[in-house]
């Protein structure tokens, strides 16, 4: 098993937590408060699951990636690359809507889970033998 790919499955894991329990109610409740048309509700509830399903499906994909080394590289290669667009999107938008990086922290996590995985693609496996030697 691969350390550094488990432990970016496990943060990725709470940052889908964290987007469905603390997010919901902060973000997507507020925004269906909104007076707007309701094709537009149906998008943002649309968008925001899908936001949930691929946080979750990225996150089975790195503990599988973990585990299976004949698959590793195409699934944790494919969640990288995700989640380093995800954090130059939230540096990107954060910058030029809010002139600030603090008011979307979410790059963070994601450039942590990125580097994760990628200490995971890139190194001898950290395996808890290893740990314990």
């Amino acid at each position: 098993m691969n350390l550094w790919l488990l432990s970016a499955a496990a943060l990725s894991l709470l940052t889908t937590g964290i987007h469905v329990l603390a997010g919901g109610p902060d973000v997507h409740d507020p925004l269906l408060a909104i007076d707007m048309p309701p094709v537009l509700k149906v998008y943002v509830s649309l968008l925001w699951h899908a936001t949930s399903a691929v946080l979750a499906v990225n996150s089975a994909a790195l503990l599988w990636a973990s585990i299976s080394r004949r698959h590793r590289q195409a699934l944790a290669g494919a969640v990288v690359a995700q989640y380093l667009a995800y954090a130059g999107l939230f540096i990107g938008y954060g910058l030029a809507y809010v002139g600030t990086l603090w008011q979307t922290p979410q790059w963070v996590v994601f450039l942590l889970i990125f580097a994760l995985a990628l200490a995971g693609l890139r190194s001898a496996p950290l395996t808890l033998s290893k740990l314990a030697a």
